[in-house]
């Protein structure tokens, strides 16, 4: 079944991130630990469905503060698909150079912050704009994305480097550079993409190992609770705490 194979992928991407990028993992956690416990931000930015991982460690239940997401509504609502912030907008958006300058202007930066991008390729314009942004403010930049297959991609920006190149950490997430994996009989076209899961597996492995330093160095995390366990009756004043601390934080951004 296409179903066995698409799993078999996935775990097969799994287990090479474990095999090959530990080390890589627990240097950025470092740095990101760093950041956080020096009151900074983990600022995070992606587009397309490269804002998934973004979405799924900050807010979120099981999430803790310190991680500031850059969600810019164009690339990251195409689900019109036409018409309206369809397809066609969101292409021509993240491929745009100028646009991801553009968006840093918009917010408040602190050389001690560090800026976390996610592209599978790490081609497009406005992720490379972002990253040359970053660095001119002294912050680190830290990419995750398929740099085995796309390391050396042409870019489509003018300063002649792609994400990976520019960065000062890479994570790889170890999948293929078509991103689908399964093929599909009379179709030349392959199903079931895994950068996604590649995404959400690094994201936690490096948020636990984030946590787990932290913790380990006595520091009180503001953790989102579940508010869905019976009998919990303190979920939604740990929630409230984690509120106010992302509002005190997030003032001078």
């Amino acid at each position: 079944m296409l179903a066995n194979q698409w799993k078999a992928n996935a775990f097969g991407v799994m287990n090479k991130i474990e095999e090959t990028q530990m080390e890589k993992i627990k240097e950025v956690a470092e740095v990101m630990a760093d950041t956080i416990q020096s009151g900074h931000w983990v600022h995070t930015f992606g587009c397309g469905h490269a804002n998934l991982p973004i979405e799924e460690m900050y807010p979120r239940i099981g999430g803790f503060v310190g991680f500031h997401p850059l969600c810019e509504l164009p690339l990251t609502f195409f689900t019109h698909i036409v018409g309206e912030m369809g397809i066609h907008q969101f292409l021509f958006l993240e491929r745009t150079e100028g646009y991801g300058k553009t968006i840093m202007e918009s917010w408040n930066f602190n050389e001690k912050d560090v800026l976390w991008i996610f592209s599978h390729t790490g081609i497009n314009a406005v992720n490379i704009d972002m990253a040359l942004e970053a660095k001119k403010r002294g912050m680190k930049v830290i990419v995750f994305g398929s740099a085995g297959d796309t390391g050396d991609k042409k870019p489509r920006h003018s300063c002649g480097k792609n994400l990976f190149q520019l960065a000062d950490y890479v994570v790889d997430t170890c999948c293929p550079l078509q991103d689908a994996s399964v093929e599909l009989k009379n179709h030349q076209d392959k199903i079931g993409p895994l950068s996604t899961m590649a995404f959400i597996t690094t994201v936690w492995m490096t948020i636990c190992t984030v946590a787990e330093i932290l913790a380990d160095r006595g520091e009180h995390l503001y953790i989102h609770p579940s508010h869905n366990v019976p009998g919990d009756t303190t979920a939604g004043e740990r929630l409230d705490a984690c509120i106010r601390e992302y509002k005190e934080r997030v003032k001078g951004v």
